[in-house]
């Protein structure tokens, strides 16, 4: 608690005086944090030295975009900063970070699996209905889903034919296990990494449930961005979060 509260002291000192002195002290403080996440992908052609440099980038990054009237430890906020800009490290180097086995097999399955709910049922599936089909969690699905983008910008937004289709778009309503996923991985703090329009149209997609026609109605720009805002929010989403 005490750790914690003089965490905000300094960040106060920085962002309201611009006390230099006071970012270089959390700076210092949370290296060990810095040299822990690194670890973690110890191994992967990359020295550990470089890594901790690496991630102590993204301490850097979290200090400075830190909002002092969030209600948030600084540990919470870093963490998934540090372990993103790794992570961008290597996706720059074309060390593709792995994905599992059965997330790569499961979302070589779902697509067939949507085409069939969807004619089967008449409507776009749910979350816990490809769950059902696939004999599998609805977090497995989302989990997929992610890792699917992962591998390619296309392999889960393409219907095969040219089509610029976006995996969300044949899915229905929100799951209750899309929430566990997002207060699992903190998602808020990646959030405020977006800028405000990424933000919003993200917020209207997920949250309000439109369509990508009808936010690119109401943003004024064409589907085809709209898909392509989305897929590269989520993308970045991604690499902030753990």
């Amino acid at each position: 608690m005490e750790h914690g509260r003089h965490d905000r002291e300094l960040l106060r000192r920085y962002h309201e005086e611009g006390d230099v002195a006071a970012r270089e002290e959390l700076v210092q403080r949370h290296l060990p944090l810095v040299r822990s996440l690194a670890r973690r992908f110890a191994g992967r052609g990359e020295s550990l030295e470089d890594l901790e440099q690496v991630g102590a980038i993204g301490l850097i990054k979290a200090i400075d975009r830190f909002e002092i009237s969030r209600e948030v430890a600084l540990t919470s906020y870093a963490t998934p900063n540090v372990v993103g800009e790794i992570k961008r490290h290597f996706r720059d180097r074309g060390s593709a970070i792995r994905i599992p086995r059965n997330l790569k097999e499961l979302s070589a399955r779902m697509g067939k699996a949507m085409e069939r709910l969807t004619a089967t049922e008449g409507r776009s599936p749910t979350i816990a209905e490809i769950a059902a089909e696939l004999d599998t969690s609805a977090e497995q699905v989302l989990e997929a889903l992610e890792a699917g983008s992962a591998r390619s910008t296309v392999s889960l937004s393409s219907s095969g034919d040219g089509d610029d289709l976006d995996p969300m778009e044949i899915v229905g309503e929100e799951d209750e296990g899309y929430d566990r996923v997002e207060d699992r991985a903190s998602i808020e703090p990646a959030m405020g990494t977006l800028p405000d329009r990424e933000r919003e149209i993200l917020r209207m997609r997920f949250e309000e449930g439109m369509t990508q026609s009808q936010i690119a109605d109401k943003v004024g720009v064409s589907q085809m961005h709209v898909s392509r805002l989305i897929r590269k929010s989520i993308d970045q989403l991604r690499s902030e979060l753990l």
